[in-house]
């Protein structure tokens, strides 16, 4: 089993590596150990799809961005194909040419958002925009918020846009202050040694409370609708990350 910190401080580059290393599972190459996903996408497929509801109607546009390689992109690409939508997906050529290809389905293969093109193409016309576990890499390797103000420009009215499984240090101080989340450290470390939580402190290269609160006070400003949602507690990181979810009335 891949160890954490074999996956910190890796951006887009790293995945095209991690698509054509053989020696990684299906979850190593989208940056997880094993533990971390195996056995909890269907879960994580659910929590996504009670969440943008627009998936649940027919003949939409649906984007996903970075999709990777694991069952995840497998299960949207089933359900785009049963309620006749269109899906776009923007990854490396290298991750993509590990998903199937079908009529409905269209593939970009750029650093998103580094292809304008496809971008003017699409303003105002995309329906449901998905971005799980993504937005710790844009951090690395795009602007922020250059980011955000695109995909947002992409959304049609009534269009949903969710960026889930954000890594939120705020959001795991809090946790492993609790009790709750002392006995959980003890137990995945197998130490006897409570974690040491500092509030207050920031934490350089990391999301917080404020990158997050900021996604949503930026969203809302444009004139889109935006929350910040929990995910289900059956899902393997539910304790120290969450969602944006961002509406076009």
């Amino acid at each position: 089993m891949a160890s954490s910190n074999r996956f910190e401080d890796i951006g887009f580059e790293d995945f095209r590596r991690f698509a054509q290393d053989q020696s990684m599972s299906k979850y190593e190459r989208i940056g997880f150990p094993d533990s971390y996903r195996q056995g909890y996408e269907a879960s994580i497929f659910a929590d996504i799809c009670g969440k943008l509801s627009n998936l649940q109607a027919q003949g939409r546009h649906v984007v996903d961005i970075g999709p990777g390689c694991s069952d995840l992109p497998r299960m949207l690409v089933e359900l785009c194909a049963s309620n006749n939508h269109a899906l776009t997906l923007i990854d490396s050529q290298e991750m993509l040419d590990l998903l199937g290809d079908a009529d409905f389905i269209a593939k970009v293969p750029a650093m998103y958002p580094q292809c304008p093109d496809w971008i003017a193409s699409q303003v105002g016309k995309v329906d449901v925009i998905l971005c799980y576990s993504v937005l710790q890499y844009v951090f690395v390797d795009v602007s922020f918020f250059q980011f955000l103000d695109v995909s947002l420009s992409l959304l049609a009215p009534g269009g949903q846009m969710l960026i889930g499984d954000i890594p939120n240090v705020s959001k795991r101080k809090r946790f492993f202050a609790s009790e709750t989340g002392k006995q959980f450290h003890m137990r995945h470390m197998k130490t006897d040694q409570a974690p040491v939580v500092e509030f207050n402190k920031i934490e350089h290269g990391q999301i917080d409370d404020a990158v997050v609160m900021a996604l949503v006070e930026r969203a809302r400003a444009q004139g889109f609708d935006a929350y910040v949602l929990p995910q289900g507690n059956g899902l393997p990181m539910a304790n120290r990350r969450e969602d944006v979810l961002i509406v076009r009335p």
